[in-house]
């Protein structure tokens, strides 16, 4: 998953998001910021919402269903990671991945996951708390790598 993808994804998805917050046109548009027009074209696939819209929805719609089933993981989360290419030492606590998570490798006290619907990893510890999350499976390797090494100091 990249920007774009999301962008696109999250513009399919806006109508939903509407209705399942009980918005009407006007209210979505007040809450995000923008003309009422800009949301109807959105809403009926003419233009995309752009970044800084996608990062607006994902923040202000964080608990919406339908964004953390079309995400997989929390809306933030997965734009931070996005936009940072990577989240070292968020250290939050999850679930622990029973849902939309593959396990890729586990070593020590860590255990490195796939998000199946945004393909993005993270690497947890045995408490499920969250120590680093990236779209790129080599620099999340390395890290596990790096995190066993200095628990075991």
């Amino acid at each position: 998953m990249n920007k774009e993808l999301t962008i696109e994804l999250i513009s399919t998805k806006i109508k939903l998001i509407r209705t399942e917050k009980g918005y009407t046109q006007d209210k979505m548009a007040e809450v995000l910021g923008i003309s009422k027009k800009t949301l109807v074209q959105i809403e009926k696939g003419r233009t995309n919402a752009g970044w800084t819209n996608t990062v607006a929805i994902c923040a202000l719609f964080r608990d919406s269903e339908v964004l953390q089933s079309s995400l997989g993981d929390d809306p933030l989360v997965v734009i931070a990671t996005l936009a940072h290419k990577n989240l070292n030492n968020t250290k939050q606590k999850t679930l622990g991945g029973k849902v939309w998570w593959k396990q890729i490798q586990e070593k020590g006290n860590f255990r490195l996951q796939q998000n199946l619907i945004s393909q993005h990893y993270r690497i947890l510890d045995k408490q499920d708390y969250r120590w680093f999350n990236s779209f790129d499976l080599e620099e999340a390797l390395g890290h596990l790598e790096k995190l066993v090494a200095d628990s075991e100091n």
